[in-house]
């Protein structure tokens, strides 16, 4: 198979000059051919100039060459930043990126003319190198948080949010499918808030516009034929579109969202977003459209200034809510998060203790009852661990390393990666017990 040619024309002051530079170095790490004329070469990449009008009228001139020429163009560089402006005359180019986009002229370069992969030569495989078993892996789709939760310090480590475009966050999860991934697991520090800091911008994939936006996002990855889980996902008004996708089979019925609170004296003391929301409504109409939906949850208890009303307060939404799995931490102040200088009073360390154990088991009994309603079903199983004719695996509402296992004995020999049927024969209150049919 032979490279892909790409030609190029760079444009405008040296920083551009620079980020052309870094481009090319990528195409040629990656086995791409520069090529000399747009006549013949696989693409043509545009690097744009916008800063005065006669440096717009340069570039719009170089790619209405390079689309007459071609027809197969990328337009990047400070252009990009007004993409309106080139899709009025250009509309046909196949992607428009702002300066210093790298990651996502590469990822336009790969669709539109993929890389000449040698498994003898090449250093890295398509889709990267992963830390994960080989049938899942983590797909992330943003960077940072807009939330201030006063007892969070990312927003001061990581930034704000910053989404990724949609069509290289798809991109990404097609070669994770394509290389045998079976499951997809989507995470960011706020899942729900994707593309909001992007004005949920569009992005190519496959030859079509796809906004980067929760909903979006999710009926894409369902097109993949692999499981997707969604972790880290608040429960904004907005997250009830996704729930159909779940109910038809499109993505697993399963929601991580970090609740951490029930009283809304303790939520607006942590300055949760949606704090103020009917959750518990929420859930039923969720419930409603998907009967089997699984939801997992994290809690804090012991926060500065929670009363034991405000705990008691929790215990009982616990009761009403039903989650399926839930994990508690004891609140801990952390240097430089805003709950240390709230002036609330702070919860001591034995009552913390005795709160914890008070949750965890009010919750073992309501996990307990949510897994027996498992037994005598027939469940969809991923293997994790094989080991012959026994293997432990998960269901469709079960994360890998926070949630549950099932134990499986079966008559043939079982692998890790398949998704195999199991008749569920017992429980306890975390693991499943069965036998694959």
């Amino acid at each position: 198979m032979s490279a892909p040619r790409v030609s190029f024309v760079s444009l405008g002051c040296p920083k551009a000059l620079v980020d052309s530079e870094r481009i090319i170095t990528r195409l040629r790490a990656e086995g791409y051919e520069i090529a000399r004329k747009h006549d013949g070469a696989d693409l043509v990449v545009v690097n744009t100039c916008g800063f005065l009008d006669s440096a717009r009228d340069e570039s719009l001139d170089a790619i209405g060459t390079a689309m007459k020429e071609n027809g197969k163009v990328i337009v990047t560089g400070c252009m990009g930043a007004t993409p309106e402006l080139i899709r009025e005359k250009h509309p046909n180019v196949l992607a428009i990126t702002g300066p210093q986009a790298y990651e996502s002229v590469m990822a336009a370069v790969h669709e539109a003319a993929p890389p000449a992969h040698d498994p003898f030569v090449d250093l890295l495989p398509p889709q990267g190198v992963k830390l994960t078993p080989r049938h899942y892996a983590y797909l992330k789709i943003s960077e940072g948080c807009n939330n201030r939760c006063t007892f969070c310090i990312i927003p001061a480590l990581r930034g704000d949010l910053v989404s990724r475009p949609a069509g290289d966050v798809l991109r990404e999860a097609e070669k994770l499918a394509k290389a045998g991934v079976k499951e997809i697991l989507v995470i960011s520090q706020d899942t729900s808030a994707y593309g909001v800091d992007i004005k949920y911008q569009t992005s190519l994939f496959q030859e079509r516009e796809v906004r980067a936006k929760f909903l979006d996002l999710a009926q894409e990855l369902g097109e993949l034929g692999v499981w997707v889980r969604m972790h880290y996902v608040y429960p904004y008004p907005h997250v009830a579109d996704v729930i159909p996708l779940m109910a038809e089979g499109k993505i697993l019925p399963y929601l991580d969202i970090p609740f951490q609170h029930a009283s809304p004296q303790v939520l607006k003391n942590m300055r949760r977003p949606a704090h103020g929301e009917k959750t518990l409504d929420r859930i039923r109409g969720w419930r409603e459209i998907c009967p089997d939906l699984a939801i997992r949850s994290t809690f804090i208890v012991g926060f500065p200034g929670e009363t034991e009303e405000d705990f008691e307060m929790l215990l009982d939404w616990l009761d009403e809510a039903k989650i399926d799995r839930a994990g508690c931490f004891k609140y801990e102040p952390v240097g430089g998060a805003r709950s240390n200088d709230l002036g609330l009073e702070q919860v001591p360390e034995e009552i913390k203790e005795a709160r914890w154990h008070r949750f965890m088991q009010r919750q073992q009994k309501i996990s307990a009852a949510q897994q027996q309603k498992k037994v005598g079903k027939r469940l969809q199983v991923i293997v994790d661990e094989a080991n012959g004719l026994s293997a432990k695996g998960r269901t469709k509402y079960d994360a890998p390393e926070i949630d549950g296992s099932v134990h499986i004995q079966s008559r043939r020999p079982l692998r890790t990666g398949d998704i195999v049927t199991v008749k569920i024969e017992q429980t306890d209150a975390y693991d499943l017990y069965g036998i694959a049919v």
